[in-house]
């Protein structure tokens, strides 16, 4: 008898799916993908292949078909249950079927069924979406494949419900049976700078000698073991434009599809403040078992909450005076630093720097909604607005829930999400973010949380933007309609994309139109204006159509009351544009067949690779042991432990699937990775943004406490500021590459420095510089 518990070397289902093959066309800021997915059946009897795969939040699923024996088999998009129903009755009658839908728990996660596969037969189903492409901090452009979906966690009283994630198989990606490729063709009119990516990269090869047009692949032998992330440089990309769609042949004037759809991309130029919001910061931790993995499968990764840990710290030092804080950590359970946010003092600051260094992922599942109920049930503070960051590696089950909490109080703060690490949910990442006016970030493959979560500090201390109006100015005869909600939070270099559609008629070719962006910062109005060509393009795939339609989906289905009327206008549109809603489905039905398939069907569910670990672990550091169920430990290390998360520990095992349902041995030894001499400097700034000189400092430095004293100039007797002035000149000449990370700190340093200026303070500079052996400018002083 065969042992059924192996990995997939010794897996027992056969995988009817053989290669995936993906093809990415990049245009500017928007990525239209295809992937194929191959299947062939080498068992004798028919099966059902059903494979789960996440998806970005924002795509806009709107094409669907199969190739079986040479014949095209064009997918329908029905109703949901129509849908279903429609497929359960085929298969049911030997017909073959195929089936594409989105979960209903979340939107970035889609199934798609292949019934009556007979038994030698090869099909092949390609799905089609577009989405927008995010825009790094750098000014890259950034496109990701999803292909690690973990498990989302359920609550308990909802364990027995059915959960999609939860059903997969998971192998080590490097034992997944089929192959997986990427090619990618990226176009630009501002011409094409390089292309990288979080994966080994053919040569990138342009196709015009203006470097308009490049194209690339992923090298041979990638395994399917992490998102792929591929980051575009443009020439140029803080270029406002607007783009008039073609409608689409033969659709019913006046609707979505049937008139010219516009998209207008804005880049507000808002100037850097010069004051800074006093609010109310609360930060909200993910603590549960998998903030124990690492941030990627690089040998030196940092833990996932070693990171975070390490980025609470910079926050809570980039604070600014006179503000209130307070820090949640959540997993099964949660638990906050204090009952109330508190005033950001020197004492309170050591206090919170000292528990955040205690922190570890110790706290079981990801449950989120009960914190935010909590955070939500205290008062706002006047003249304090509130702002919340958030941390997770997004495994929730029930994310449409989180969301609703999240928009529900949208009137009263903020909210700043961060995904970490592979398979962090954008649904619900996005999702809290869009619903509470801020911004989302995703720290995967190589990035740093740091930065990341400095940059939406930044943006969290700007001055709210207020009185956001649009107004556009087109020939007699035209009109437009906004098809994406009207913009109510801006921030400093971040893109803002709208989408209208032009309803009317206007003869010439030649006419023009102008749309305005005016908004009020501080008393002070400012107006971006961009003019456009009123000659519509075409476009085969109605690319603005489809993004346009998305973002109209995504807000109505976002709306609370979820009415029936509600549900019906989400149908219509989805109908209409093609594109995937929750409400429908896509369906293809093999009607050419001769006669039924015969024999007993069998399902065969397509295994994934698994991420680091899953939130449902209970992670304990320091040789803690987790138990999960849906995998077994009955068989000898030797044979069946395998390892799972072995960066940063020195030992991690995890024993292989079983459908017995019995558990998993886990065993974690944490090590934590020496702090960085720039951590170690940030861990000794003061809340009002100064140093003081002692032997811990003068170490960081580079020097002695007597060699610094020496080095003071004579007619200064300040040793604080001269101390505070060593420490911005160093982080200026030894860690330039971490700007994005102390320029918060430096902001606090220096305001502190110029409120005890003197005459002396260009002598200590120009000192400090020969102490340091650096040659840094006097200007960043205000000198």
């Amino acid at each position: 008898m065969v042992d059924p518990c192996g990995l997939l070397t010794r897996y027992q289902k056969p995988v009817p799916l053989k290669k995936i093959l993906v093809t990415v066309t990049i245009r500017e800021f928007v990525a239209d993908v295809s992937a194929t997915l191959e299947y062939k059946n080498e068992e004798k009897d028919p099966v059902e292949a059903f494979f789960v795969f996440p998806m970005d939040e924002d795509s806009a699923v709107y094409s669907f078909q199969a190739l079986v024996d040479g014949k095209n088999i064009v997918a329908e998009i029905q109703e949901k249950q129509q849908a279903q129903e429609n497929y359960e009755n085929a298969i049911s009658q030997g017909q073959q079927a195929f089936l594409l839908e989105q979960d209903r728990s979340s939107s970035d996660i889609f199934s798609c069924s292949i019934g009556n596969l007979p038994a030698g037969q090869m099909a092949a189903v390609t799905l089609s979406y577009v989405q927008e492409l995010s825009l790094e901090a750098d000014g890259a452009v950034r496109f990701v494949l999803p292909t690690i979906l973990n498990p989302r966690y359920l609550l308990q009283e909802s364990a027995a419900t059915d959960n999609i994630t939860s059903q997969i198989p998971r192998v080590p990606g490097k034992e997944l049976p089929y192959s997986f490729s990427v090619n990618a063709n990226v176009y630009s009119l501002h011409g094409i700078e390089k292309v990288q990516s979080n994966c080994p990269l053919g040569t990138l090869q342009y196709l015009e000698n203006d470097k308009t047009v490049a194209q690339v692949s992923l090298a041979e032998g990638h395994k399917f073991d992490r998102d792929v992330e591929i980051l575009v440089y443009y020439r140029e990309v803080n270029t406002p434009s607007v783009s008039v769609e073609l409608a689409q042949a033969g659709a019913k004037s006046d609707s979505l599809m049937g008139d010219p759809a516009v998209m207008v991309s804005f880049y507000p130029s808002i100037p850097e403040s010069q004051g800074e919001s006093t609010g109310e910061f609360i930060f909200l931790m993910d603590r549960s078992g998998s903030m124990s993995c690492t941030m990627n499968s690089k040998g030196d990764a940092q833990i996932r909450i070693d990171s975070a840990k390490e980025t609470l710290v910079l926050m809570l030092k980039s604070l600014p005076p006179g503000c209130f804080f307070n820090i949640y950590g959540f997993g099964s359970s949660f638990e906050s630093f204090y009952p109330e946010s508190v005033e950001y003092t020197q004492q309170s600051m050591e206090d919170a720097v000292q528990k955040v260094k205690a922190l570890d992922a110790d706290l079981g599942g990801t449950e989120i909604l009960e914190p935010l109920k909590d955070i939500y049930s205290k008062s706002c503070r006047p003249d304090h607005p509130r702002q919340l960051f958030i941390f997770t590696d997004g495994e929730v089950g029930d994310t449409r829930q989180v969301i609703a909490e999240v928009k529900q109080h949208s009137q009263n703060h903020r909210c700043f999400s961060f995904g970490i690490g592979e398979g962090a949910s954008t649904s619900l990442i996005k999702g809290i973010a869009q619903a509470a006016g801020g911004t989302a970030e995703f720290i995967t493959g190589l990035d740093r949380m740091q930065p990341k979560a400095l940059r939406s500090l930044k943006r969290a201390l700007q001055p709210v933007v207020k009185d956001i109006s649009l107004t556009w100015t087109l020939p007699p005869g035209l009109e437009t309609t906004l098809l994406s909600p009207t913009p109510t939070v801006i921030f400093r270099s971040q893109r803002l994309i709208i989408y209208a559609q032009l309803k009317g008629t206007n003869a010439s070719k030649e006419a023009a139109g102008e749309v305005c962006l005016q908004y009020t910062i501080q008393g002070d109005g400012f107006r971006n204006t961009v003019s456009f060509s009123l000659d519509p393009k075409a476009d085969d795939k109605l690319t603005i159509h489809r993004l346009a339609a998305k973002s109209l989906i995504q807000t109505l289905e976002g709306n609370l009351q979820d009415t029936p009327e509600e549900k019906k206008k989400v149908v219509d549109i989805s109908l209409q544009s093609g594109v995937v809603s929750s409400h429908t489905a896509y369906i293809a039905i093999n009607k050419e067949l001769n006669q039924p398939i015969q024999g007993p069907l069998t399902r065969r569910d397509i295994p994934l690779a698994f991420g680091c670990a899953t939130s449902s672990f209970s992670f304990q550091p320091y040789m803690a042991m987790a138990y999960h169920p849906g995998f077994c430990c009955s068989q000898s290390p030797s044979s069946s432990i395998i390892p799972l998360c072995d960066y940063g520990h020195d030992v991690s095992y995890l024993s292989s699937p079983c459908e017995s349902g019995s558990s998993a041995l886990i065993v974690f030894r944490e090590i934590s990775a020496p702090e960085s001499l720039l951590v170690q400097l940030i861990s000794l700034q003061k809340a009002d943004g100064s140093w003081e000189l002692d032997a811990a400092l003068a170490s960081i430095l580079g020097v002695n406490v007597q060699s610094a004293l020496t080095a003071l100039p004579d007619q200064s007797k300040d040793i604080p500021r001269w101390a505070t002035i060593l420490a911005v000149v160093w982080m200026h000449s030894s860690s330039w590459d971490q700007k994005d990370e102390w320029e918060l700190l430096e902001r606090k340093a220096v305001a502190w420095i110029k409120a005890r200026s003197d005459s002396s303070l260009g002598e200590c500079i120009k000192a400090a510089n020969v102490l340091l052996k650096s040659s840094v400018d006097p200007a960043i002083f205000g000198l």
